[in-house]
């Protein structure tokens, strides 16, 4: 394949923007090549500035379930566009868009419509905090959630009731108040919880974790933290940024049949546009502000565009149920020739799935964690990645995103896709 347009633009992207992009991971840096610049895309496919064509399991980190320029999802954009792009005022839509989400979500009785999962993340732990009065909340190492000061955090190499900052510019001071557990260590948690009896507002954590590739829950492990966090007056908050609509229309919740007292939503909700919500309990969501005295703000918050696309997109998943055994299957498959990959090149991999989420870690450990995420050989992802995209296979450029799966891959793209990954093709 010939990147050379996307060279070019790269070379000038770097000189407005830092290593040329918007987002860290869209740099290419960890798979060493140069990124590719995106021209359009069309329900499985995505096509780059150099007219070379991809089945894309990207979808954009999440949001693309039914794919790329769903029909129904751009006629809605494009009626509520030419009515206006943005009031700063509410409108019918936002009403109609929270109902829905409450009826997925029952968890969800109150919410409040924001921009982008961090934003949702970041208001929903002050919210907690507002709520209990308390100030420490609990974090899982290797568990994303966006980019606030309080969340940027590693284990301390001390224990782990130490947490300091894991990016320049943010304040030791943030930090402190963050405590860092092991995910799918129930011991990890209970000692965090005996040493800060009645400190702890909030525990949040990815249900399935899907920010270090995917690493599904122990069985047992989320109704371990419902149960804790219930037994301590301490807010559980599901991040649900991934897993929201992803899993199931109810989301990580109905998928595992446990409610958390607060969720974060982001990606699918806003149907490809930039929408997130947070909510749960009314007794809680009720110290947010006019109600009460937990600040929270935003001049494009429930964004008139971002609504449209939010309800037709989840008009579409109500409608058509089978689409979660559709895209279950097809990610089945592809976890099936991973594996196969293994036996044909003798090459240590693990695969994890949990429905149309899975990833591929070069390793022979399982991983189940955090650091069996990291023990995966970062030069043999590499190398699969280049030989994949060369092969017009789309895939995030970081051993740590997930592979997403969506409605529009047909059968004849994921068997394509089965035969590259088995050295077919």
């Amino acid at each position: 394949m010939n990147f050379n347009i996307s060279e070019h633009l790269f070379e000038q992207a770097v000189q407005v923007m830092p290593g040329g992009v918007n987002s860290p991971v869209r740099a290419y840096g960890s798979v060493g090549r140069t990124p590719l610049f995106i021209d359009h895309a069309k329900g499985s496919k995505i096509y780059d500035v150099d007219g070379n064509e991809f089945i894309d399991y990207v979808c954009s980190y999440g949001p693309g379930i039914l794919g790329h320029a769903r029909e129904e999802v751009v006629e809605a954009v494009q009626k509520a566009a030419v009515d206006g792009l943005t009031y700063g005022a509410p409108t019918r839509k936002e009403t109609i868009i929270a109902e829905m989400i409450k009826a997925f979500m029952p968890s969800m009785e109150v919410m409040r419509l924001v921009s982008s999962g961090t934003e949702a993340v970041m208001s929903a732990i002050r919210t907690a905090r507002g709520y209990t009065g308390r100030d420490k909340i609990i974090k899982f190492k290797g568990c994303y959630h966006g980019h606030s000061d309080g969340l940027l955090v590693k284990a301390g190499s001390a224990a782990l009731t130490s947490s300091v900052p894991d990016s320049a510019g943010v304040p030791a001071g943030y930090t402190q108040t963050t405590l860092v557990a092991l995910y799918n260590n129930e011991d990890s948690v209970r000692e965090l919880f005996e040493e800060n009896k009645d400190e702890i507002a909030a525990l949040i954590v990815e249900p399935v974790a899907a920010n270090m590739g995917v690493v599904p829950p122990k069985p047992g492990f989320l109704q371990f933290l419902r149960d804790i966090t219930a037994e301590n007056g301490t807010v559980l908050i599901f991040d649900e940024v991934i897993t929201g609509f992803r899993l199931a229309l109810g989301g990580a919740q109905e998928y595992y049949g446990i409610q958390a007292d607060m969720t974060t939503l982001g990606k699918i909700v806003g149907g490809g546009m930039p929408m997130a919500a947070y909510g749960g309990r009314k007794e809680i969501m009720d110290h947010v502000s006019p109600v009460g005295k937990v600040y929270q703000a935003g001049t494009l918050s429930g964004n008139p565009i971002a609504t449209a696309a939010g309800i037709k997109t989840l008009e579409i998943l109500q409608g058509d149920p089978a689409i979660y055994e559709r895209i279950d299957a097809s990610a089945g498959k592809i976890a099936e020739a991973l594996k196969e990959r293994s036996t044909i090149t003798g090459q240590a991999i693990q695969v994890n799935q949990v429905g149309s989420l899975l990833c591929a870690y070069f390793t022979d450990q399982p991983v189940m964690d955090y650091d069996g995420a990291t023990s995966s050989d970062m030069n043999a992802f590499s190398n699969y990645f280049g030989y994949a995209l060369e092969h017009g296979i789309y895939l995030a450029p970081s051993q740590y995103e997930a592979m997403f799966v969506s409605d529009a891959h047909t059968k004849e793209d994921i068997q394509k896709t089965c035969d590259v990954i088995k050295g077919q093709r």
